[in-house]
């Protein structure tokens, strides 16, 4: 292949892409429906007078749901086929809907929009039913595709404001919530489970890996940032570019939707890299940037240097979300569903925090900078913590002789390991450990060099100091 949009090859080719394509309008459409909220929340502040923290609770409150509902979604996928899941995810989308077309008081924005975070549980579906329709060395590239999905949130925070505008909120709910139930008429007529190779694992199966493999938690960690940045600042764009640059609702929702297209056409992108160079080492390079760009989105007086943060920010998260689900079918694949469960979990919750926190701050001391400091902290944690990967993998799979500390990229199944569904977690030997710690001690200086830079180009831009004439 050459490219993430390159032919993908296997003896099912047809059927996969077709479950491909199904799966991605699925999950493009469910996004839409989730984030459709966040779209129409500079609307409602308007109509309503609401704060900034009443405004960010009411853009959060859906990915509450489409945050703690992805682990036991995902654990239905695993035991009845993601077919029927996703089906009955799309059809239920049209009932919170309507709901809200009848009466979008802030209360029942509140009760329905809790409802309306059912459909952001759909990724935890997809992952696990598209994975066995491709090879391990296909996977990221796959699942990056289908996290192209994402871009159906633009589609909400463009679209939404815009349709409102024209037909009214009450008709901009249902046009979303039959969309949805048409697609899941579709999907349960034409969707396909891949064949079992092995009797679908137990409930008590699928738990267990939950509480005996520390990788799945590290790559939860991992994904809190890399996904939950996005979805933090998909949903809360809208509000802050309004209320720092006085934008108008369609021009902050088109300037979101540009942030939500970057992040999206990334993420194929990076699960692409991440099946030539490894997930771990793609992720090696995303979180010291995203570090180093959090500054620049302090900077939040010149939109201009925000812009240049923000569509950074977009690049990299979109790249890191597509490195961390290489590893998680690469690992565990015959729990793929449950761990994407956990891993999609954390990251929802990483999107349900960040809003709070940024409208808490704006109420608090005026200002944004302080929720971004903490995204530059978080990001710092984790460049530390992903050195620590090959120390926290699965000890029950390793094979015999295996150490921790042999490397970073995992060897590809054998046959035998194949045959029987089970993953290997044996590190293979690239380098000795002082190598990695250079890399270590030069990204540390990068980083170092970028974050005074980024802070001083903050500084200027809110006038604590000059630039020498």
């Amino acid at each position: 292949m050459t490219g993430p949009q390159s032919k993908i090859q296997n003896p099912k080719s047809k059927i996969a892409h077709v479950n491909l394509f199904l799966a991605t309008t699925a999950f493009a459409i469910s996004f839409a429906l989730w984030g459709l909220l966040s779209g129409l929340a500079p609307i409602f502040k308007a109509a309503y007078g609401l704060t900034a923290t009443q405004t960010s609770l009411l853009v959060a409150i859906p990915v509450l749901f489409g945050s703690v509902g992805r682990l036991p979604v995902g654990l239905l996928a695993d035991r009845y086929g993601g077919r029927r899941v996703f089906s009955a995810l799309l059809l239920f989308g049209l009932v919170p809907a309507l709901a809200l077309a009848l009466d979008h008081s802030y209360p029942s924005l509140l009760f329905w929009g809790f409802w309306l975070g059912a459909m952001g549980t759909s990724f935890a579906v997809g992952v696990g039913f598209l994975s066995p329709w491709f090879p391990p060395q296909q996977q990221g590239t796959a699942l990056g595709i289908y996290g192209a999905g994402n871009a159906g949130q633009s589609v909400a925070v463009f679209g939404g404001p815009l349709l409102a505008a024209a037909l009214g909120v009450s008709a901009t709910f249902p046009l979303f919530g039959l969309a949805s139930l048409a697609w899941g008429v579709v999907f349960a007529l034409w969707a396909r489970n891949a064949p079992r190779v092995a009797p679908p694992s137990t409930l008590a199966e699928n738990v267990r890996v939950l509480r005996s493999e520390p990788l799945a938690w590290l790559l939860s960690l991992f994904y809190f940032l890399t996904f939950g940045g996005f979805v933090a600042l998909g949903v809360y764009l809208p509000s802050l570019l309004q209320d720092v640059f006085e934008l108008t609702p369609e021009d902050a929702g088109a300037r979101t939707a540009g942030f939500v297209v970057l992040a999206t056409l990334c993420r194929p992108l990076g699960g692409w890299i991440a099946d030539r160079i490894g997930g771990e080492r793609l992720l090696g390079f995303v979180f010291p940037v995203v570090a180093a760009l959090a500054w620049l989105l302090s900077a939040n007086k010149s939109i201009y240097v925000f812009t240049v943060g923000a569509l950074g920010c977009a690049a990299f998260l979109g790249l890191g979300n597509g490195a961390v689900f290489k590893l998680v079918p690469r690992f565990f694949p015959t729990q793929t569903g449950t761990v994407t469960g956990l891993v999609g979990a954390a990251g929802g919750l990483g999107g349900f925090f960040p809003p709070l926190l940024l409208g808490f701050f704006r109420d608090l001391v005026g200002g944004y900078v302080p929720g971004f400091f903490l995204l530059n902290m978080f990001a710092l944690g984790c460049a530390l913590l992903l050195q620590r990967v090959p120390a926290s993998l699965p000890s029950t799979t390793a094979q015999p002789g295996a150490s921790a500390e042999d490397g970073l990229r995992p060897e590809a199944p054998s046959a035998v390991e194949q045959r029987s569904g089970r993953g290997v977690t044996a590190m293979s030997v690239e380098g000795d450990p002082s190598g990695r710690s250079d890399l270590a001690r030069l990204w540390t200086r990068t980083l170092s060099v970028w974050s005074r830079r980024c802070r001083h180009a903050s500084l200027v831009a809110r006038g604590v100091v000059e630039l020498p004439s």
